[in-house]
């Protein structure tokens, strides 16, 4: 809302003494920065003229050297890998010396008992899942075969048939499939112990495995 208007002289000289303060303190602060201005530049006159003429110096010839930083390590790389050389089934390996001498060919791993053998050549156990490996050439077999048994013993699988089949279609009717499974089957950790299947469950041309409890 807007002052009214001066009703005496008294107002009117006060309003004129606070007029002039504000313009004095106004130019005393004009003074005491041109002061400051002037000092700040006799400042830089006196250093410019303590250290004389300046010459640039040369572009240094020195190379930074920056350290390669190593290269990361594939760690999941790395761990693929020796899980592939745990899957690895060498088919130099033969298990025919560790067979037993009957016409089963029956095995079991050091420590199981032939009390263990008997119940699974007599079906003790009931066959939860089987694998069918007719047709697959060599190195398909052998990878269904790990996986295979991998998975079942992630189901908590303990008795399981692989089908290899008797060869009769195969070169020189020659079971080619039917030794390199058994010779698979026992480098796997998985298997404790198999025999041939009884004549309902395949006969000579399937497998019957007992895996270890998961």
């Amino acid at each position: 809302m807007p002052p009214g208007p001066i009703k005496d002289f008294s107002a009117l000289k006060s309003l004129h003494k606070d007029l002039k303060k504000q313009e004095e303190a106004r130019l005393l602060a004009e003074a005491e920065r041109a002061r400051a201005e002037q000092a700040a530049r006799v400042e830089a006159d006196l250093f410019r003229a303590s250290i004389g003429n300046i010459t640039p110096l040369k572009p240094s010839e020195k190379i930074l050297h920056t350290a390669t930083p190593p290269s990361p390590i594939a760690r999941q790389h790395l761990a693929d890998e020796q899980a592939a050389l745990r899957e690895s089934l060498s088919d130099e390996f033969t298990v025919e010396s560790l067979l037993d001498t009957d016409e089963s060919l029956s095995y079991a791993r050091n420590g199981i008992g032939p009390d263990v053998l008997r119940k699974l050549r007599r079906g003790h156990w009931v066959i939860q899942s089987e694998l069918d490996l007719h047709g697959m050439r060599t190195d398909e077999a052998r990878e269904a075969l790990g996986g295979f048994l991998r998975q079942a013993v992630k189901r908590g699988q303990r008795c399981v048939r692989v089908i290899h089949g008797k060869g009769l279609g195969s070169i020189n009717r020659e079971p080619v499939l039917k030794k390199k499974v058994r010779n698979w089957l026992a480098q796997k950790d998985e298997v404790i112990a198999f025999c041939q299947a009884r004549a309902n469950d395949g006969g000579a041309g399937a497998l019957v495995v007992l895996l270890r409890a998961s």
